[in-house]
């Protein structure tokens, strides 16, 4: 890769890469060892320490229950868990996860803000972190009071309670894709290109493509990091192109053009057999949780009482991080394939296989892409081939 890095990159890419490495190696054991921990020791502390929270709450606030403005939601969240408990239950989940939340914090932020500003990838500063940190913990505590009172609260009123939810949950991740333009705007502005060259010969480009698309924005990403990017987000309607500031001044337009192209060879995959597949693994693994859940219920499992103890939250966990960790390999070598079609594809629609190398190298030396990451890492579930091989692999210009 010499004739493409110099030494000093080669060394500057090792050096930022080596502790991400090796926390990818431990990160597994870790987390496996922290569930079990939760599991056998802290399940039923947080329990307590939950309940009698709930309970001195309910003291104090109780008042809530009866004012005009919070009364319907309460009235609503009893009849969603069917009996008292659900605040209880939500404090459970809550507080797990601030305690695996809290002892992973010195090292997230490590790699997120230290590891990152030390190799010059990051502009953020400690305040914008922070503030990111908060947003990302708070849609965390949204997402998690959803799952415990929507999962935990269905499957205490419907036997069938794994179809009744996994069926709209699995038509809503059919659609959910024609949300995406909307996630990243939590985090960063988006304002659409300037008319200008570099808009007309994508639009012609997207013509060329068969691709129609809403607009082609701009997400100032440089106010938090320095990595280039480009992406369509969207489906139909929402469909949009988005571009990162950082990419319009590293590259050229035909660069440019490269990686919008590559993007483009996306859009055309076979994307319904994955979700409709996806739809289905989600009510499957609804119903081993129901199997799960009544099991543990007959067994008295971690002082399970009744069917749908949320005791039993880390448990699904556990389930969920071992099939993530059985999984990834598969889904990695399928989406490995996939960026390498999606490089053909660029290929194809733009035959500029100069421009196209020159996007990869620039890529890889702003991101400071490992051209050559170790195998192990490769095959346990990396999402892109290396960027030395996509290189390797393209037809001399």
């Amino acid at each position: 890769m010499e004739p493409l890095f110099t030494p000093e990159q080669l060394a500057e890419i090792h050096a930022f890469h080596r502790p991400i490495y090796i926390r990818a190696a431990v990160a597994p054991f870790a987390n496996l060892a922290l569930l079990l921990l939760i599991l056998g020791v802290l399940v039923q502390p947080l329990h307590r320490l939950s309940v009698a929270t709930a309970a001195g709450l309910e003291r104090r606030l109780g008042f809530l229950r009866t004012t005009p403005v919070s009364r319907a939601f309460f009235h609503a969240m009893d009849r969603l868990w069917g009996e008292p408990g659900w605040g209880a239950a939500v404090l459970f989940a809550l507080s797990t996860h601030l305690f695996v939340s809290l002892l992973f914090l010195p090292v997230d932020v490590w790699f997120s803000y230290t590891l990152e500003h030390r190799h010059g990838m990051s502009t953020q500063t400690p305040a914008t972190f922070a503030y990111d940190m908060l947003k990302g913990q708070l849609m965390a505590t949204f997402a998690i009071s959803a799952l415990v009172i929507g999962m935990f609260g269905l499957a205490r009123k419907l036997r069938n309670w794994w179809l009744v939810l996994g069926v709209p949950v699995a038509l809503l991740l059919l659609i959910s894709g024609a949300l995406d333009p909307y996630r990243s705007r939590l985090f960063y502005k988006q304002k659409p290109l300037p008319d200008g060259p570099l808009r007309t010969r994508i639009v012609a480009l997207m013509d060329k493509a068969d691709i129609t698309f809403a607009d082609v924005l701009v997400e100032e990403t440089s106010v938090a990091s320095r990595r280039l990017q480009a992406y369509f987000a969207g489906q139909g309607p929402t469909r949009t192109i988005v571009l990162n500031d950082i990419i319009l001044k590293e590259l050229s337009e035909d660069e440019v053009l490269a990686a919008v192209a590559h993007e483009a060879g996306h859009v055309h995959e076979s994307k319904w057999p994955a979700r409709v597949a996806s739809s289905l693994a989600l009510v499957a693994l609804l119903f081993a949780l129901d199997r799960l859940l009544r099991l543990s219920a007959a067994r008295g499992w971690f002082g399970a009482t009744r069917f749908a103890d949320i005791r039993n939250l880390p448990l699904i966990s556990l389930l969920f991080f071992l099939l993530m960790l059985t999984a990834r390999p598969v889904s990695g070598a399928f989406s490995r394939e996939r960026e390498y079609e999606a490089d053909r594809y660029a290929l194809r629609l733009t035959g500029d296989v100069a421009s196209f190398r020159r996007m990869l190298v620039k890529a890889a030396r702003v991101n400071k892409m490992d051209p050559a990451p170790p195998r192990w890492l490769v095959l346990k579930g990396m999402s892109h081939p290396p960027i030395g091989e996509r290189i390797a692999s393209l037809p001399p210009s």
